[in-house]
């Protein structure tokens, strides 16, 4: 019996862009359905659309991910957990380790008061919880190692995520503060400046030096490979996350995976990747571009249309360098496909033009 999978990258529609993705697998004869993270509150509900219409789900879902905190991938999981049977529930909540935390704070002294101070700051996980909670689902831990169906984690491991809890700007009255000045407000999206543009040559990547913020390099990182196509899915993470999971993925495979479908993370922020860590995993820029049409790896940017700072020349560049195929969810849906049947009006994702120009410094 052959393996398939399909990899739905959803709209959240919404003008800001955010993360809904539904996966449905078949392999050695097994199907079995996923959701990873859930857009904004009001995206729940296309997503409900979505499955029932495209995978015949009706009551049952086997796991929901999600990958971190933030509105625009955990919010409208609060109605998939609502309305569906869900085998396991896979998050990191921080409170559940305030016992080992508590040293790191200045003002904290008491564990149990910490943890509720914790469940205020990351409040979408706590929502989730409750809900899981009250209907029964489990909660499952997904550090570095473990298996989520066809899916291994490779990032983070749990010392680095209580590391990440403790220096997040999110929790500013710990003892290592390192928040990383001019990334966005884990709070919400603040205005930016425009960035002004200059003309690139072929191969050349200009990238911010400082890395996303601890947040964002919080986020799980998933590897799966079915049938040779190597799938990577990113969340928000940021250099820090994707190098340490590219050493994980060493350690346990004796090399980094050569990467057919790819996510980029953050809906194309230059902030999340620069031109090393794009080596380690897509590997490294050509001499000159792919003809047209022809490509090394597929990628994927959850981007509105009407998001005006994503995606990032510099990253569409960066990828187009290494024969990657971008395609965007800016005019509809995009799928990662291998091995199922297309569906009515579901055209060929369009790849965007190479830019010719990139973001200053």
């Amino acid at each position: 019996m052959s393996n398939s999978f399909i990899i739905d990258f959803l709209q959240v529609g919404s003008s800001k862009s955010g993360d809904a993705i539904t996966i449905k697998t078949v392999v050695d004869g097994v199907s079995e359905v996923h959701i990873v993270d859930g857009g904004y509150q009001f995206t729940g509900e296309k997503i409900c659309e979505h499955i029932e219409e495209h995978y015949g789900v009706t009551h049952r879902i086997n796991r929901v991910i999600v990958t971190h905190n933030d509105g625009d991938h955990a919010g409208g999981l609060r109605t998939i957990l609502e309305k569906y049977k869900v085998d396991e529930l896979w998050m990191l909540r921080p409170w559940e380790y305030a016992d080992e935390l508590i040293e790191r704070f200045k003002r904290w002294t008491n564990v149990d008061n910490l943890k509720k101070h914790l469940q205020e700051l990351y409040s979408n996980l706590y929502a989730l919880e409750q809900i899981a909670l009250e209907k029964g689902i489990p909660i499952k831990e997904p550090f570095q190692g473990k298996q989520i169906g066809n899916f291994r984690v490779l990032w983070p491991s749990r010392e680095s995520y209580i590391n990440l809890v403790a220096d997040s700007d999110k929790t500013p009255d710990t003892y290592s503060e390192s928040a990383i000045a001019g990334t966005e407000s884990v709070f919400g999206s603040f205005k930016k400046a425009v960035s002004r543009l200059i003309a690139a040559l072929w191969g050349e990547e200009s990238f911010p030096a400082s890395d996303t913020s601890e947040e964002n390099n919080m986020s799980i990182i998933q590897y799966a490979s079915i049938d040779g196509r190597n799938i990577l899915l990113t969340g928000d993470a940021g250099r820090l996350a994707l190098k340490g999971a590219a050493q994980y993925a060493i350690s346990i495979y004796g090399k980094v995976p050569q990467i057919t479908d790819f996510q980029v993370p953050h809906h194309g922020s230059r902030h999340n990747v620069d031109t090393e860590v794009l080596d380690v995993w897509l590997g490294r820029k050509l001499d000159r571009p792919y003809a047209a049409g022809e490509y090394k790896f597929r990628s994927v940017i959850s981007a509105s249309k009407e998001d005006e700072d994503h995606p990032k020349k510099v990253v569409v560049r960066a990828i187009k360098h290494r024969g990657g195929k971008v395609s965007t969810t800016e005019d509809g849906p995009y799928a990662f496909t291998y091995n199922m049947e297309e569906r009515k009006g579901w055209g060929p994702a369009s790849d965007l033009p190479y830019p010719e120009e990139q973001e200053a410094v």
